[in-house]
Parts: C-alpha cells; sequence; structure tokens
C-alpha cells in the first residue's frame, strides 16, 4: 500500500522560507509523478507545483513560479517544495500527491490526475 506523509510546515514570518518533505513507502518514487496541492480556508484545493516521474519536467502554479522548487531524491524516497518568499496568501494546508503517468515525462496540474494522497501539512505565514 502506498503512503505518503508530508512534514516541515510550520509558521515562518512574510518573507521567510520553508522546506516541505513527502515521504512516500509502499513503492518508489520513481513509479509517478508527483506533485503538490494547496487549499487555504474557504477556497478550493489548488496546484502549487508537479514534477515527472523521472525527475526531469517540472512545472509550477504562477503564483508560485520563482519563489517555490520542487524536487525529488529517489534514494530517500522523498519529494520536496521549497518555498521562499512567502507571504500570507501562502497559507494553506499543503498536500502532497502521487499519480501513476501515462509517460515519463507528464506532469499533472489536475487533482483527479492522482492516485494517492498524503494527510498534509499547515503553514501558515504572519505578515
Amino acid at each position: 500500500q502506498v503512503q505518503l506523509v508530508e512534514s516541515g510546515g510550520g509558521l515562518v514570518q512574510a518573507g521567510g522560507s520553508l522546506r516541505l518533505s513527502c515521504a512516500v513507502s509502499g513503492r518508489t518514487i520513481g513509479s509517478y509523478a508527483m506533485g503538490w496541492f494547496r487549499q487555504a480556508p474557504g477556497k478550493e484545493r489548488e496546484f502549487v507545483a508537479g514534477i515527472s516521474r523521472t525527475g526531469g519536467r517540472t512545472s509550477y502554479a504562477d503564483s508560485v513560479k520563482g519563489r517555490f522548487t520542487i524536487s525529488s531524491d529517489n534514494a530517500k524516497n522523498t519529494v520536496y517544495l521549497q518555498m521562499s518568499s512567502l507571504n500570507a496568501e501562502d497559507t494553506a494546508v499543503y498536500n502532497c500527491a502521487a499519480a501513476v503517468p501515462y509517460y515519463d515525462g507528464s506532469v499533472y496540474p489536475r487533482e483527479a490526475s492522482y492516485n494517492y494522497w498524503g494527510q498534509g501539512t499547515q503553514v501558515t505565514v504572519s505578515s
């Protein structure tokens, strides 16, 4: 059974940085395209960043381009989201997800593409 466990969330001041981790068990992350999503209070869940199965392609929401970086470490079976220049609009519960890809280079911005989800980690940015 595939399990995803996020960590690294917390309270940070505006302008600060955090690195989220998503540890995957039950299958190697090389089997999946991975993604990070977030949901702020009163808002729908939105795509943040995605990375292809091979790690060769990444995609970002416009709101985080240039500030967030998604990466994967096959040896640790973990996906990361490095977040910098955080602002209050980044406050949300962040979830990682795994998708069985059609192609090696596929990156998926839609929730419906994902097969497995973590429970989420809270990120709160104080202004």
